[in-house]
């Protein structure tokens, strides 16, 4: 069969967000008196939700304060500072804009206000037909669940289907749900974590060979 769908991940694969997730960690954590987590630090820690993150947080910094506390504090600074320093990877507007007539979609761990907020303000959102988040469906990734949300809602066979992302939550996702996986080297996992994918590319513009020789 064609492939009718093609699945992104949001942060370190269409976006670099650490910039400004670090600032809002920063921000949660400010009254308890912690060193502040750099950027790569943050980077480290992404790619499970914001309830892993601020428990990850709090373990990692000892901090004696309530998760959902850190949460609200998080969110609300990070909701009004959702691109002042996020920046678009190099390639993704300009594949996006070439790939073939199939239908595109996003699943990301982040919310999906947030996702769909984020990808409004980078000029992205036109480009897809769907945009799923970490409170779409009851499970995330690594969970093939919001890949088999996706593929239902519109109406999209397994086989007919392909995911890029760079962590090692998006091939598990994609192989459970049955879809093909393309990971990239360029996000915020090491390589030697995406050798399960079908495919791993190094930057965006390699994902149209890949395109053609699965479709």
């Amino acid at each position: 069969m064609s492939l009718k769908l093609v699945i992104f991940d949001l942060d370190g694969t269409l976006i670099d967000s650490s910039a400004d997730i670090a600032n809002a960690i920063n921000y949660a954590i400010g009254p308890y008196r912690v060193k502040p987590v750099t950027v790569q630090e943050t980077i480290g820690l992404l790619g499970e939700g914001i309830s892993r993150l601020m428990e990850r947080i709090i373990d990692k910094e000892g901090i004696k304060a309530d998760k959902d506390l850190l949460i609200e504090r998080f969110l609300d600074y990070y909701s009004t500072h959702l691109t002042d320093n996020t920046t678009v990877y190099p390639g993704v507007r300009e594949v996006l804009a070439q790939m073939p007539a199939c239908r595109k979609a996003v699943i990301s761990n982040k919310r999906e206000s947030l996702s769909i907020k984020i990808l409004e303000k980078l000029g992205l959102s036109a480009f897809f037909d769907m945009i799923a988040g970490s409170d779409t469906t009851e499970e995330r990734k690594p969970s093939p669940v919001p890949v088999r949300h996706v593929l239902s809602m519109l109406g999209i066979l397994p086989e007919e289907a392909v995911i890029v992302g760079d962590s090692n939550y998006d091939i598990e996702a994609g192989k459970a749900a049955g879809i093909k996986t393309v990971a990239v080297t360029y996000g915020y996992r090491s390589r030697d974590l995406l050798q399960g994918a079908d495919f791993i590319i190094n930057k965006m513009e390699e994902l149209m060979k890949i395109l053609k020789k699965i479709g």
